[in-house]
């Protein structure tokens, strides 16, 4: 009797210990996917009409689908960069810089680029 009885407990540890690691597995596939799914980012250089890179232009980036807008304040080389980005979104980025702008451009969900590059050149207005 004593036998049947540890027999019964290795067997029920056994598969709550089987249970346990395809739990963790599936959790880390559901990490991986949600990592995965956001992982694209967009960088780029804006020059103005000079074709000069321009310190201090805003460069936003809106989330089409939440709406959310993130900014990226241009430094002395011109580059900006979003990182983060999620494969099922569309994004819109624009520039600004005083009296200057450029034509806004679409990130599509389309675009299969990780690392898409978008330069912007200003023009008055």
């Amino acid at each position: 009797m004593g036998r049947m009885r540890i027999v019964s407990m290795l067997a029920i540890l056994g598969c709550c210990a089987f249970f346990l690691q395809n739990a963790v597995g599936q959790k880390q596939t559901r990490e991986e996917r949600r990592e995965a799914a956001a992982n694209r980012s967009v960088q780029g250089l804006v020059t103005g009409p000079d074709d000069q890179p321009v310190s201090g232009a805003i460069v936003q980036l809106k989330d089409k689908r939440t709406l959310q807008v993130r900014s990226f304040i241009t430094q002395g080389d011109g580059m900006f960069h979003f990182s983060g980005l999620k494969n099922d979104n569309d994004y819109e980025v624009s520039v600004k810089f005083g009296e200057m702008t450029a034509p806004s451009r679409t990130l599509s969900i389309f675009d299969n680029r990780k690392e898409a590059i978008m330069n912007f050149k200003l023009e008055k207005k």
